[in-house]
């Protein structure tokens, strides 16, 4: 048999005698028998040029060195948001989702379970609580994700094609909706107020129409105004039959009305900010809350878990509620697909609330608008630099540098020379507001911090 004669240190049942065990059990006498389909033409005859293979140690020490060419907000100031935020990360946080039990039990099912389903049931009856609604999935990849089919439940509920969505929004998120909406559902923007940065109520109701499955707006929108119509947008909705869908960040509830509380029919948006690190390409997690209506709830595609009683008097047990609509039971004839979720990040964030209690959401939530209101109101006094929309914001903020003179990637770049990341630049997505950057601040942020950008940003303009 032509069977390597080693065991490959990273690949499962290299080991040669096993390797010849599973050839023999499939009927092959070599590995190339496998491949017999592939004309020799295609097949790569050549050595692949890449390097040498690395001892364990040699590995982790060049994945290291590469690690360490990046800049991060250990060693710099940052007041970047736009979606992944800087916040406290309380250590119980990290200690619970780091327990082998959590970290292993990558669906949690019963044969295996040891507590995983009864810690994301605390998890959904916490962010309930928070949200002001008595339904909350399984949390599954990331915002974007949640509201996609968020909007998806809704025009398969009044089933209608279009959806209206906030042009205030991040534009990934927006580009991530078209692609997981189409081609069956259409998306109209409707367009913002130029003095604050919300909704325009004219443009919505010229837009509505009998095809409206849903409205989508979030609050705080992206560019950070406080939506204060929620309630006129919602009855808009409403009365031309169309679904309510908020996009929230769920840390501003502390000090924010709930969704539920001004129309939302469906309310979405991202766990990162509660207690879950900041990770390049992770720490996201998105979660979507209805109210117990059977007419919402058997359109979840993801995972719901619930409560019951169990056969001894007293003991309650955890596990799926109607199963058999996800597409995990139906599998290709689901209403919508889910795969991989990040329950993970839903325990966490149902520690990070169990921690916090109501009066440590609302103090938390009063820090970061203090905080951010100072930094608007110390940038607005440098000559030049003014505070884009004349509307409350929480903790993110759009910033003019028109009248410096010098472009946001400048004044950027600039910054990073002096250990800050400046905001996020928004020349590209959004021209029509000029020289902009959006700035970000939370209850990391000390008054120094903001000291220290004011003080630079005075001296680069």
């Amino acid at each position: 048999m032509s069977v390597q004669r080693y065991a490959h240190p990273y690949i499962p049942n290299s080991a040669p005698e096993v390797k010849e065990k599973m050839l023999t059990e499939i009927g092959f006498s070599s590995i190339e028998d496998i491949y017999a389909d592939i004309p020799e033409e295609l097949r790569l005859k050549d050595k692949m040029n890449i390097p040498k293979a690395l001892t364990e140690y040699e590995l982790e020490r060049h994945v290291n060195q590469l690690m360490n060419k990046n800049q991060t907000t250990k060693e710099n100031i940052s007041f970047l948001g736009a979606g992944c935020w800087p916040h406290f990360v309380p250590a119980v946080c990290d200690e619970i989702n780091s327990r082998a039990e959590f970290v292993t039990a990558y669906a949690g099912e019963p044969y295996e379970d040891k507590g995983r389903f009864q810690a994301l049931f605390e998890y959904q009856s916490l962010v309930a609580e928070l949200v002001d609604m008595d339904v909350v999935n399984v949390p599954t990849f990331d915002w974007a994700q949640a509201a996609s089919t968020a909007l998806r439940m809704a025009a398969r509920i009044t089933k209608r094609t279009e959806l209206l969505v906030s042009k205030n929004i991040h534009p990934d998120k927006l580009m991530i909706i078209k692609n997981y909406t189409s081609p069956d559902l259409t998306v109209t923007l409707i367009d913002f107020e130029n003095e604050t940065g919300r909704l325009d109520l004219n443009d919505l109701k010229a837009k509505l129409s009998v095809d409206t499955a849903a409205v989508y707006f979030e609050n705080p929108t992206f560019l950070g105004s406080v939506e204060v119509n929620g309630q006129i947008i919602a009855d808009l909705a409403h009365a031309a039959g169309a679904i309510c869908v908020v996009g929230v960040d769920p840390i501003s509830l502390g000090v924010m009305e709930a969704p539920a509380n001004y129309g939302a029919d469906i309310v979405c948006g991202d766990l990162q900010p509660l207690g879950v690190h900041m990770h390049y390409g992770g720490g996201q997690s998105g979660f979507i809350a209805t109210h117990d209506d059977p007419t919402y709830v058997m359109e979840y595609p993801s995972r719901l878990f619930g409560i019951a009683p169990t056969e001894v008097e007293g003991e309650y047990g955890f596990g799926d509620v109607a199963y058999d609509r996800t597409s995990f039971a139906k599998r290709e004839k689901g209403k919508e697909s889910v795969g991989t979720q990040t329950a993970l990040w839903g325990i966490t964030a149902g520690v990070y609330l169990a921690t916090m209690g109501p009066v440590g959401m609302e103090e938390v939530g009063q820090g970061i608008m203090q905080r951010s209101q100072y930094a608007a109101k110390r940038l607005s006094s440098i000559p030049g630099v003014e505070a884009k929309f004349a509307a409350p914001f929480f903790k993110e903020f759009v910033i003019d540098f028109s009248q410096t003179g010098k472009t946001v990637k400048d004044i950027n770049a600039a910054l990073l020379a002096k250990g800050i990341f400046g905001g996020v630049d928004l020349t590209e997505h959004y021209p029509e507001l000029g020289q902009c950057a959006l700035y970000c601040v939370t209850e990391i942020h000390t008054q120094e911090d903001i000291d220290t950008l004011v003080t630079a940003i005075k001296n680069i303009v």
